[in-house]
């Protein structure tokens, strides 16, 4: 089981990979064909083509990440709960 924070590190890199690989294949594919495509041109196609591929690509990735929020979020409840609890003397 991964933490919060290693399973938002290791999609968000996933992610960033995505873009760095979508741009290349632009950049060296325009070269094959013989054209010249700048950087930044490649990097703006990249990111739009990775938003919606890296959401089908990355499932199981996001879910994770979905998960570890959603246990996050309830120990949180549960010791505003507890801390509610003790403020009104109960115990």
């Amino acid at each position: 089981m991964t933490t919060l924070a290693g399973a938002v590190a290791l999609y968000t890199i996933a992610r960033l990979a995505l873009v760095v690989v979508i741009a290349l294949v632009i950049i060296f594919g325009a070269k094959i064909v013989g054209v010249e495509v700048p950087v930044l041109v490649a990097a703006v196609f990249a990111v739009l083509i990775a938003l919606p591929l890296g959401m089908v690509v990355f499932k199981s990735l996001r879910l994770r990440v979905n998960d570890q929020i959603a246990r996050v979020d309830e120990q949180r409840a549960a010791q505003r709960t507890d801390l509610q609890a003790r403020l009104r003397g109960e115990d």
